[in-house]
């Protein structure tokens, strides 16, 4: 995949966490994310951590299968989850347990 159609859908997928972010803010008190969970979701290519076969879904706001029963959580929960990481500041120390593909922990790796 060329640089210029990775940047559109790292592009696209940004702007469907900040859509899904807006229509959420009734129940999580946040309309938007903290930009530092945004940058990191635009740092790391999803495509690099699911199974060649489910690569074209790799930019889709949805969990997809890594093999053996497990999934990738889709996007929004990832920087859902990031955000409610930060909370408290920035981190120091994460016990990150069954991140199956890694995604998770390469978001994080940066904060």
């Amino acid at each position: 995949m060329c640089y210029g159609v990775m940047k559109n859908n790292l592009k696209s997928i940004l702007d469907t966490i900040r859509v899904e972010a807006d229509y959420s803010a009734a129940y999580t008190c946040r309309k938007a994310f903290d930009e530092r969970v945004m940058q990191a979701m635009h740092n790391v290519d999803r495509k690099l951590f699911v199974p060649e076969i489910f690569q074209k879904q790799a930019y889709d706001n949805g969990p997809l299968s890594i093999g053996y029963g497990q999934t990738i959580s889709q996007p929004y929960i990832v920087a859902r989850m990031t955000e409610l990481l930060l909370a408290n500041g920035s981190l120091s120390n994460v016990l990150e347990v069954g991140t199956g593909s890694g995604y998770q922990s390469a978001i994080l790796s940066p904060l």
